[in-house]
C-alpha cells in the first residue's frame, strides 16, 4: 500500500467538505454521473500523492479544482480516443446534470442550453457562477490570462441570451399554433 504525507483524518476532512464540489464540476463538464465519480476520486488520490506540492499559505479549493480540471480534460481526452478507435465510451446514463442538480423546468432548460457551451465557456461560467471564484481566480485556476476568461465568460453569457430568446419565441410560436 502506498504511503501520504498527509493525514488520515485531514484526508478525511478534505474529501467530506470538498467533494461535492469536485463531483459537481465533474458531473458538470462531462454529463455523466459515472465519470463525475470516477474524477472525484482520482482528483483526491492525485491531491494526496501530491500532498507535497501543495502550499498550505494558499486556498485548498483553487489546488483541487486544478487537479479536477485536469483529470476531466484528461478523461474527455482518452474518450475521444476511444471513440476515434472504434470502442464506445461510457455514456451518461438517465442521471444527466439536469437530472441530478436541477429541480425546475426552467433551470433544467437552463443546463440543456449551458450544456450546449464550448468546453472552455462551460468551464468559465461554471467555475464563476456555480463554484463561485472570482474572474481573477478562475483565469489563474484555467492558466489563461484576465482578458480571455472575461471575454469567454461574456461569449458564454451572450449565447446563453441568444440561445434563450431563440428558446422563448420557439416556444411562442408553438403556442400560437394550438
Amino acid at each position: 500500500m502506498k504511503e501520504y504525507l498527509i493525514s488520515e483524518e485531514q484526508s478525511r476532512a478534505w474529501f467530506e467538505e470538498h467533494s461535492p464540489y469536485v463531483y459537481g464540476i465533474a458531473l458538470m463538464m462531462t454529463k455523466s454521473a459515472m465519470l463525475a465519480d470516477d474524477i472525484t476520486q482520482e482528483t483526491f488520490l492525485r491531491a494526496y500523492r501530491k500532498f507535497h506540492l501543495y502550499n498550505p499559505a494558499k486556498p485548498l479549493r483553487p489546488w483541487l479544482y486544478r487537479i479536477t480540471l485536469n483529470m476531466v480534460r484528461s478523461t474527455l481526452r482518452k474518450q475521444r480516443w476511444l471513440t476515434f478507435f472504434g470502442q464506445l465510451p461510457v455514456e451518461a446514463g438517465t442521471d444527466s446534470v439536469e437530472d441530478l442538480i436541477l429541480k425546475s423546468e426552467s433551470e433544467h432548460e437552463l443546463w440543456q442550453v449551458v450544456n450546449r457551451l464550448s468546453p472552455k465557456r462551460r468551464e468559465v461560467l461554471i467555475l464563476v457562477y456555480y463554484v463561485g471564484l472570482s474572474l481573477q481566480e478562475t483565469a489563474s485556476l484555467l492558466n489563461i490570462r484576465l482578458g480571455t476568461c472575461k471575454s469567454r465568460l461574456h461569449a458564454a453569457l451572450e449565447q446563453l441570451r441568444n440561445d434563450d430568446a431563440e428558446s422563448y419565441q420557439l416556444t411562442s410560436i408553438k403556442e400560437g399554433l394550438k
